[in-house]
């Protein structure tokens, strides 16, 4: 009797455990995940650059020479490894940001999300 309460239990842990698994997966590859980094981007954006670029499709920046997001966003070959290299490295006429990994991420994200060509 003892045997089959300790495979029950055992049994019900191991489902337990498969399901945190699973529930891990899906937030690391669902949409949710990708949604609150890129409106954690957004949120960046607002504050760091949104003086020079238009952040948001449609909108005007400051400055004329600074390109919008949806533009970058659509340019060939933007991509999110592309992006992070780009925020990550210093550039003539950008402020020179030191900026974490995962805000790195979220701003990629956020830029991305704009992408309305294929």
């Amino acid at each position: 009797m003892f045997r089959t309460i300790r495979v029950d239990i055992s049994l019900a842990i191991l489902i337990a455990l498969a399901a945190l698994f699973l529930v891990r997966v899906h937030k690391a590859d669902g949409s949710k995940l990708a949604a609150d980094r890129a409106s954690e981007g957004r949120r960046l954006a607002e504050a760091w650059c949104k003086p020079c670029h238009a952040i948001e499709p449609h909108m005007a920046g400051i400055s004329d020479q600074a390109p919008g997001f949806a533009a970058i966003a659509n340019r060939h070959g933007t991509t999110a490894l592309s992006l992070k290299v780009f925020l990550k490295t210093s550039h003539q006429n950008m402020p020179n940001l030191v900026i974490a990994p995962d805000q790195a991420d979220a701003l990629a994200n956020y830029i991305l999300s704009l992408k309305t060509q294929d």
